[in-house]
């Protein structure tokens, strides 16, 4: 009798490195497994602290990654830089520093689109 193959077999888990701005463009980096959980949580206040503290509440920036420890590296080495360098890195992506979960289910925008 063979064993169950599943044992073999990795569930591919998600890693995402993300940074969010104030209005006034304050910078947090952070990572987390569930990015749109995440962006809900520090719209609703609910990850106490600086986040609160300064209202940072928009996605500017995401990087994906499938192993945690990378992931967490990439944090660190962000965390790291002068923000000049951050800034740089935010509009590689995203110029207009837009913010990239407009719409996304439980955000405010789209509780407001189902509204009209």
């Amino acid at each position: 009798m063979t064993a169950p193959l599943a044992w073999h077999t990795r569930a591919v888990k998600t890693y995402y490195v993300y940074i969010m701005a104030s209005r006034s463009r304050t910078l947090y980096t952070g990572v987390t497994n569930n990015l749109e959980r995440r962006v809900i949580e520090h719209r609703q206040g609910l990850a106490p602290g600086f986040t609160t503290q300064y209202r940072i509440a928009r996605l500017v920036y995401f990087e994906v990654f499938g192993d945690i420890r990378q992931a967490i590296g990439r944090e660190k080495q962000i965390q790291g830089w002068r923000r000049d360098k951050k800034t740089t890195l935010i509009k590689s992506m995203n110029p207009a520093w837009a913010d990239l979960s407009e719409g996304w289910p439980g955000t405010v925008n789209a509780r407001r689109r189902q509204q009209d």
